[in-house]
């Protein structure tokens, strides 16, 4: 359909957006152009170029991609108004537009806007039904486009975008959508409006249909309505940035008919026509230009146009000031802001060069400060800005910086100097730098470097240093000067230092250092070390002396740990271990707590002419030794006389220690003084290392006095042992003569140092006598001994370094712990038992040392003496059991006789047990016999506990068991069932609950046990339940009748009024719905109405007007609240009527004509009597006359006026169905024909409007019928405004009549529910109890009647209390009267006296007060006051005195108190945290501990080992040297040749290397798998114990959890603590596997090592043995060569022969026998290390078999553990079950609780 007007004529103003953007432009442009005060065109830093049209004068740079008539002219039409004539025009745009000679070019220069007189007359036009055309405008150069307006001379494009290029064209970017319908045309392009300044979105507004013409499209580039946070970042500038601008039309607006009529007329009309483009912007100069020039090529005059190249400021340039000037590059180019230009700086070069370049680096480093850098510098200057001197040159500080000659040479010696002679450039404070200052070499000096510095010499050019170093010590230097010579380097050493460099020390020092003297004497120990004497006897460096074996120490005055110092008296023979006569050895206890005066296990008896022999074996060193006999007197000033006799194997060789000695000197006499416990001989004896001797020691004679002649025969001596004491003071450390010898000899005697030696009890060596007991003892035994613990009796391999004792298990004794000590034994790992002899069984303490047992006396017995032997009792006192012969022992202490025989018991076995009878004292006949009843014991039919013969009758009387009964017990019981006759059969109780009389035969089934007679109201085949109609417990004999209530309970479960059927076991009666009570006797909480014999209703009391949900339980009334009522509250209160939740009223009813004073509650209406009526029942009804309230029914004519009345009824009647049709019909019916009078002509008007060739006739025709329309529409609306009116009166009428009949049926309503109240009423009076409501209401009225009488007797009676009240008024009113006066006086003094307090208290002020105590001046309101202060209170009522800020007394005691809180919360967590840290370090380091123990005892066993093998390889290294020696000597016999080499042949290793490797794989294993047994055996016993309490205490908790749940949580608590405890266990174990793992690592180690080393040592020596075989060999054979050939020549050289035979008897023959008999000590040496490894075998394979024992036992354990586990667990489950249980109990309780408290 074509348009018939124009929208807007081309007169008509535009729209006031575009109105505000032009104004705003065009004052931006006026604004830009006019000139700031100090910089023409910029403001605030930032250059504003003039803002216009970019079209203007850029006409030839716009173009489009379809313009109509370029080719010759092109027809097309319009779409115009009704009126026009013409529609269709020609288009001919080969020349360009000329408004007089060519206007009908249409080119796309025609929208440039131009100020023509007739601006609508040109415009551009594309080809006609072309969609896609692209107006592109390209630019000279970058501008700011702020936005864009096009008008349209057709319709809009229904589909357009905008894009730009800041490229020139190569790249395009969107800058709007526009469309109709943007989701078809660009599908994915966000929606208008847009959310942020650079979202590209579709916008719908500038793409409708309408206007046809003059249409425009606005673009903005940044909208006015989204705020920019900053206008001038990069992101903005490159948004408004362009080099070229193109629109795309993609799609044409038509109205349809193109798409049915295919004519090329129709496709004429639509195309796209511009009658202007404006394109807005500025040229795009980053801020720097205010106004811009024509580019080049560009027009230079067009007027109005906005030019490209911009005239430059801020030192910048470029066709956009896009670049910073020549030597103007000190900041980098950026854009100018508002409020900061950004201006090029110019480059600061002082002069020296004109030209600069800009280096990011060099800025970024500056710290954004100056990136210029000068190019060129001139002058020998250099720097990024000229202003530092080139090298070799410095800097005059007289001259100015932009001098030329600022600039001089430097003057430095190049042999001294660093970099040929280069000086500081500059000045510089803060980097040392003085200008012209050379810079010398490290080791060189002076201000021009000419001279070496001190420590240096040597001065040179080619030493990068400048100077050698003096290669001196400096802590064996003299200090103070020079180190060395500086030309030479000669150095200057200390006193005792020497070397070129002074840097080694004086032989016989060490420690090169800095004291004065620079090294220290080395100071070795006399004895520790070797050789003290020689002068390099110590490192130089560390001063560690060569020390002697096994000591350690710098001094080697220390002794390593696991070896010791021997004692004095180390060299120790006990008395016990002699030989002699029979020896009477008397062994002494120890006493706890005492020290003994004794070794050894005790003394040993000594009489006259006895004789003990000691075998000295060896000694360390061949020396004279003191010999020291220590002893015990047996009497009082016991004297002696004793004889010591040295036995030596022989002769004393001349050349030996001891070849001055002579034979006499072996003998040697001794006298014990009385009250002395031990002799010194006076001659020593000198003894020598590997000669064994024998030492005799008789006892000559001895006495009780002094007197040596008396005569004395007593028990002689107790001789405890002999002691070899060397005789110390001959070393040479004593005797060497020297001062440091002396000086050691008088301390040793000053401090008596000896005395070590002469007592056994020792304490630790004084600070003097330590250090020299130590020396002598390492040169007497060239060393420190080994400790040798022995494994199983000590409890760690190290042993005290004084004297070597061990740490001994408890009863093990011995230096080594090798013994058990007296009164104990079983010598074994865990050291020695006691023996715990009998003091009244044994004769003496003392045990066997193997088998512990003691000496007992006569009829002792056992292995401790300590009990009777079998058979009798009564220890000590033993005598025999009597026991009648019928048992063989008895009670040790009671005598009571164990095992009777013969079925006989008691404490002498003189009585028969249960079951049989007899006399088993009677020694013939007195046998106990079996009871017969029926049968005998151990049969199935014996049903007695015991018998008993009747004395009178003979007769076997049978005491029956339980349940039986008969002669013979061979029938049942009453109460009791079974056959007990045939075998097996026995009497079982009748399991009846209790419920049976249990005499009566007939009470159960005597065969089956079923209950026959049951009791107390029980039934049931076991009495087991109550009847029914009871209830109970039927097997605690309580079954009660069930009482119910007849009108709560459920009939069905009545059987008769008297018995109903309830809960067996709680009693609880069928109720009927919402009744309760166990006997049905009450309704639930909130119900009533009992008697309805259905169940109680609910009270459904009103939720706001009723005071609770509770009513009465018989009438159902609620509690209603003030004004309300009805039953359920939810009415008006009694005597009102209305609404409640609206408004209540007061019945207003005249009371002489209602028949109740209650009006209807919802209508008000009044209860009228017959012939009354009105509202108020104040008036006489229809049909009655008279006047009120005597009212007479009418006469007879009433009837005909009724009549009369009816009919009018029944019209009205009609009228009301009338209005029912109209409203069912609607009110249409009676317009139906002027409706479709006024469709005709709507229809003639819609002919009219789509006729395509309208004429004026057609149109004048149009405008009549569309008033005649309007004047009928009008008459229309009026009618139906009137009959509307009268439809609203006849609405109103209607809704009366309506309300009248609400009132009715309300009425209606009324008197049904007063009916069924009525109703109601009447059966709760049948179904109540009246004799108790008349007894409750008889009671109440005598109650009343004297509530009444006692009343009156109060208030009428004389005297009464009213009487005595009233009299007592009168007193008081007199009394008050008469003191009136002065209680008013009085009470204006005190009022007086009050104002005067009040004045005072005026005048006080607390404003110092509060100061002090709260902070702030006391007179400061409280509202502002931030301290408060006396009266101020907080927000909570609470006073407010003082705060942060506050500084009062209160202030600083809050922070006091808040410190000392918090500071003992921070000290109690501080302790908290120590203690833990302390039980873990504690824990640490006992584990540790115990680590290091077993670590140490496997070592100590290893190295035990290890120490046997070496000293076997030791023996054996020198058997074979002996053998080699043997055979190497010419001339040796062959036969002794052959025989030793035999001996040696028949020598074996002890064990193979198989053997040897097997065993210690198996001893690796077996430890690997097992170690620190006992730890952990002992560990898990008491995991074990622990264990089996808890269980203990779980099986309690198991009884004590069904009554109590507490005592069930404690044993959940204990189930934990067992969990806790087990994980403790595992965490043990698994310290304890790891223990053993690392101590088995580090036996198997050391044993593999020492086991490989034995091998390798014994293969090597086997191939040794067999090489000197094959020697021998062949030897053998060369001698049996020569000895054949001297038989041959034997009659020519017999003198020779004699004379060989001589010289082997000779000196020949004694070398034989010495070798002999070497050899055949080394191979007794061999045999006792076989026999030593043979014992080591022997105890490996005992360890091994002791671990699997122990390994079998810990695994039992584990068994033990995992069941004692299981159990524990299980118990656990019991217990949760047990806890569930109890659980669901309380919740019944508490649920019968609340039904309880609930009830009413």
């Amino acid at each position: 359909m074509e348009l018939t007007s124009r929208e807007r004529g081309r007169g008509q103003p535009l729209p006031w957006e575009l109105r505000l953007g032009l104004l705003l432009s065009v004052l931006a442009a006026t604004l830009a152009q006019a000139p700031a005060p100090d910089v023409p065109g910029c403001s605030r830093g930032s250059c504003y170029p003039a803002t216009g049209d970019l079209l203007v004068g850029r006409a030839d740079r716009l173009t489009a991609s379809s313009t109509c008539g370029l080719n010759g002219p092109q027809p097309y039409c319009i779409v115009s108004h009704l009126q026009d004539e013409k529609k269709c025009f020609l288009c001919d745009s080969r020349r360009p537009f000329s408004a007089r000679d060519n206007p009908h070019s249409h080119r796309i220069q025609n929208v440039v806007t131009s100020f023509a007189p007739q601006r609508r007359a040109a415009w551009w036009q594309s080809e006609n039904g072309i969609p896609a055309v692209t107006i592109q405008l390209d630019l000279e150069a970058e501008f700011h486009f702020t936005h864009l307006i096009m008008t349209f001379k057709t319709f809009r494009p229904a589909a357009m975008l905008v894009e730009r290029s800041a490229d020139f064209g190569r790249t395009w970017h969107v800058y709007r959508y526009f469309s109709y319908d943007c989701g078809a045309d660009f599908p994915g392009v966000p929606l208008a409006p847009p959310r942020h300044w650079d979202d590209v979105v579709c916008e719908s507004r500038y793409s409708e249909i309408e206007p046809s013409t003059e249409g425009e499209v606005i673009y903005r580039v940044l909208d006015p309505a989204i705020p920019i946070p900053d206008p001038y970042s990069s992101r903005i500038q490159n948004l408004l940035k362009i080099t070229n601008l193109r629109v795309n039309l993609t799609r044409l607006h038509t109205l349809g008919d193109n798409l049915l009529d295919p004519r090329r007329e129709i496709r004429e009309k639509y195309y796209y026509a511009l009658y202007e483009l404006v394109v807005r912007g500025n040229c795009f100069c980053y801020g720097h230009a205010s106004e811009c020039a024509p580019a080049p090529g560009a027009p230079a005059h067009a007027e109005g146009m906005v030019h490209g190249a911009c005239i430059c400021k801020h030192n910048t340039r470029g066709l956009n000031c896009e670049q910073c000037q020549d030597f103007y590059r000190d900041l980098p180019w950026r854009p100018a802001e508002d409020g900061h230009s950004h201006a090029c700086r110019k480059c600061e070069c002082h002069g020296h060069t004109h030209s600069c370049h800009f280096d990011m680096a060099v800025y970024l480093a500056s710290g954004n400060v100056s990136g210029g850098v000068c190019d060129g510098c001139q002058h020998n200057t250099a720097g990024r800005h000229c202003e530092l001197c080139r090298p070799f040159f410095y800097r005059d500080p007289t001259k100015d910086l932009r001098d030329p000659a600022v600039c001089r040479s430097c003057d430095c010696d190049p042999m001294g100097s660093q970099d040929g002679g280069r000086c500081d450039s500059h000045d510089d404070p803060a980097l040392g730098l003085v200008s012209g200052q050379c810079r010398c070499k490290e080791h060189v000096v002076g201000t021009r470097c000419q001279q070496c510095r001190d420590g240096f010499f040597g001065l040179s050019i080619s030493d990068r240093l400048g100077c050698r170093r003096c290669q001196c010590n400096a802590r064996g230097t003299v200090p103070g000067s020079t180190p060395c010579d500086p030309n030479s380097g000669s150095c200057y050493c200390k006193r005792l230092v020497t070397g070129r460099g002074c840097d080694r020390c004086l032989p016989g020092h060490w420690g090169l250092s800095h004291d004065l003297l620079g090294c220290r004497p080395c100071d070795c120990d006399v004895g520790g070390a070797l050789d003290p004497q020689v002068p390099s006897r110590c490192d130089e460096g560390t001063g560690q002396c060569h020390c002697r074996q096994h000591m350690v120490g710098r001094r080697c005055e220390q002794v390593q740990p696991g070896y010791f110092r021997p004692f004095l008296d180390h060299l120790i023979w006990e008395a016990e271990d002699t030989r002699g006569q029979v020896l009477d050895v008397v062994e002494r206890l120890v006493t706890p707590g005492e020290t003994p005066s004794w070794t050894g296990s005790g003394f040993v008896r000594l009489q006259e002419g006895q004789t003990l022999e000691f075998l000295v074996a060896s000694v360390p060193k061949a020396m004279d030794y003191d010999l020291l006999l220590r002893l015990e007197p047996q009497v009082p000033e016991q004297w002696a006389e004793l004889e010591l006799i040295v036995q030596r194997p022989g002769p004393v060789p001349a050349h030996s220690l001891c070849g001055h000695l002579v034979p006499k000197d072996d003998r040697i006499q001794g006298t014990l003084q009385p009250h002395a416990r031990y002799l010194i001989f006076p001659n020593p004896v000198c003894l020598e290392p590997g000669i064994s001797y024998k030492l005799h020691l008789k006892l000559v004679r001895t006495g009780g006095s002094a007197q040596p002649e008396t005569p004395y025969s007593g028990p002689g001596l107790l001789i405890d042992s002999l002691v070899l004491l060397p005789r110390v003071l001959v070393l040479e450390m004593f005797s060497g003569g020297d001062a440091a010898a002396l000086e050691r000899q008088a301390t040793f005697e000053r401090y008596q140092c000896h005395e070590e030696g002469l007592v056994p009890s020792k304490t630790s060596p004084s600070e003097a006598c330590a250090p020299l007991l130590i020396s002598l003892s390492t040169l007497i035994y060239n060393g420190a001994l080994p400790c040798q613990c022995n494994p199983q009796g000590s409890l760690s391999s190290e042993c005290n370094p004084h004297g070597g004792q061990c740490l001994c298990k408890p009863g093990v004794v011995g230096r080594r712990c090798d013994l058990c000590a007296p009164g104990y034994y079983g010598f074994g790992p865990t050291g020695c038992q006691a023996c715990q002899c009998s003091h009244e069984g044994a004769l003496s303490s003392l045990c066997e040392k193997t088998s512990g047992q003691c000496l007992c006396r006569t009829g002792a017995f056992g292995l401790r003496c300590d009990r009777c032997q079998r058979g009798q009792w009564g220890f000590p006192s033993c005598r025999p059991c009597v026991c009648n012969g019928h048992a063989d022992e008895c009670n040790t202490h009671t005598g009571a006789c164990l095992g009777c025989r013969d079925h006989t018991g008691g404490e002498h076995c003189e009585r028969c047990i249960a079951g049989f009878h007899g006399d088993p004292r009677l020694p013939y006949g007195g046998q106990c016999r079996p009871c017969p009843c029926p049968e005998g014991p151990g049969s199935q039919r014996h049903f007695a506990t015991s018998c008993h013969q009747d004395e009178y009758s003979q007769q076997i009387v049978c005491h029956c068991r339980a349940g039986y009964t008969g002669l013979r017990c061979e029938a049942c019981a009453p109460g009791h069932f079974g056959d007990p006759s045939r075998p097996g059969g026995r009497c079982q109780l009748c399991e009846c609950s209790g419920n049976i009389d249990p005499m009566d035969p007939d009470a159960c089934d005597p065969h089956t046990g079923q209950c026959l007679r049951c009791l107390h109201h029980t039934e049931g085949p076991h009495c087991a339940h109550c009847k029914p109609g009871f209830h109970g417990q039927a097997a605690r004999q309580s079954c009660h009748r069930c009482t119910c209530n007849l009108l709560g309970t459920n009939p069905q479960q009545c059987p008769s009024p008297d018995q109903c059927h309830c809960d067996p076991s709680s009693g609880q009666c069928p109720c009927l719905p919402n009744v309760q009570g166990p006997s049905c006797d009450r309704c639930a909480p909130n119900f009533w109405n009992l008697t309805s014999g259905h169940g109680c209703q609910p009270c459904a009391c009103h939720p706001s007007r009723a005071r609770g949900p509770t009513c009465n339980e018989f009438t159902g009334q609620c509690h209603c609240r003030a004004g309300f009522g009805g039953r359920t509250c939810s009415e008006c209160q009694e005597l009102h009527w209305g609404d409640p939740g609206l408004q209540c009223h007061a019945c207003d009813c005249d009371s002489r004509g209602i028949d109740t004073p209650q009006c209807h509650r919802f209508t008000g209406h009044c209860s009228c009597r017959p012939g009354v009526s009105g509202v108020r029942c104040d008036q006489c009804a229809r049909g009655f006359s008279g006047i009120f309230p005597a009212c007479h029914p009418c006469h007879a004519c009433f009837g005909d006026w009724d009549r009369v009345v009816q009919d009018l009824a029944a019209r009205t009647q009609r009228l009301e169905q009338r209005a029912q049709e109209l409203q069912q019909t609607g009110v249409l019916g009676a317009f139906e024909s002027s409706f479709w009078h006024m469709q005709e002509k709507l229809g003639i008007v819609q002919g009219i409007v789509g006729a395509r060739n309208t004429s004026a006739a057609s149109t004048a025709q149009l405008v009549e019928a569309t008033e005649e329309l309007r004047r009928e529409i009008g008459e229309a609306t009026e009618h139906l405004t009137q009959l509307e009116a009268d439809l609203t009166d006849v609405q109103d009428e209607n809704f009366n009549a309506n309300h009248a009949l609400s009132g009715l049926e309300r009425d209606r309503l009324a008197l049904n529910l007063t009916l069924r109240q009525l109703d109601q009423h009447l059966d709760l009076l049948k179904h109540s109890n009246f004799l108790g409501a008349y007894d409750s209401i008889r009671h109440a009225h005598s109650q009343s009647a004297e509530a009444e009488r006692r009343a009156n007797t109060s208030a009428l009676a004389v005297p009464s209390p009213v009487s005595n009240s009233a009299s007592a008024r009168h007193r008081t009113e007199a009394l008050m009267d008469a003191q009136k006066e002065d209680f008013n006086s009085k009470h204006m003094a005190n009022q007086r006296a009050l104002g005067k307090l009040s004045a005072h208290t005026h005048t006080l002020s607390l404003t110092d007060i509060n100061e002090l105590v709260c902070g702030a001046p006391g007179d400061a309101p409280c509202a502002t006051s931030p301290c408060g202060g006396a009266g101020c209170r907080d927000e909570d009522g609470q006073p407010r005195c003082g705060g942060l800020s506050c500084n009062g007394a209160a202030a600083t005691a809050d922070l006091a108190l808040g410190r000392a809180r918090h500071t003992q919360a921070e000290l109690q967590r501080a302790l908290a945290e120590g203690g833990s840290i302390l039980s873990r370090v504690a824990e640490t380091r006992r584990q540790a501990s115990e680590a290091q123990q077993r670590a140490q005892a496997a070592l100590d066993k290893a190295n035990a080992s290890r120490g046997q093998v070496e000293q076997a390889n030791q023996e054996l290294q020198e058997l074979i040297q002996s053998v080699k020696d043997f055979l190497n000597q010419e001339g040796a016999d062959p036969d002794s040749i052959e025989m030793v080499a035999t001996r040696v042949l028949e020598l074996s290793i002890p064990a193979s290397a198989e053997q040897i490797q097997h065993l210690a794989g198996a001893i690796a294993e077996r430890v690997r798998s097992l170690a620190d047994v006992d730890a952990i055996l002992a560990r898990t016993v008491g995991d074990v114990r622990r264990a089996e309490q808890l269980l203990q205490d779980a099986r309690r908790a198991r009884s004590w959890a069904e009554d109590e749940k507490q005592k069930a949580e404690t044993v959940q608590a204990a189930l934990e603590e067992a969990q806790r405890a087990q994980g403790i266990a595992q965490g043990a174990i698994r310290g304890a596997v790891a223990d053993t793992r690392d101590t088995e690592q580090t036996l198997y180690q050391e044993r593999m090592a020492g086991a490989e080393r034995a091998l390798s040592s014994a293969g090597e020596r086997a191939r040794q043995l067999d090489a000197l075989l094959e020697a021998l060999k062949l030897k053998r054979a060369g001698n049996s060569l020569a000895a054949s050939t001297a038989e041959e020549t034997a009659g020519s050289a017999q003198g020779r022969a004699q004379e060989a035979e001589q010289l082997l008897r000779g000196p020949l023959g004694d070398q034989y026998q010495t070798v002999k008999a070497l050899a055949e000590r080394k191979a007794q040496g061999v045999l006792a290390a076989q026999a030593r490894a043979e014992q080591l075998r022997d105890e490996a394979r005992d360890l091994l078999q002791a671990a699997q024992d122990k390994l079998q036992r810990l695994q039992e354990l584990e068994g033990t553990y995992e069941e004692n586990e299981r159990a524990l667990e299980s118990k656990a489950a019991q217990l949760d079950g047990l806890e569930a249980r109890m659980r669901s109990v309380l919740q019944a309780i508490n649920l019968q609780v609340q039904i309880y408290n609930t009830c009413q």
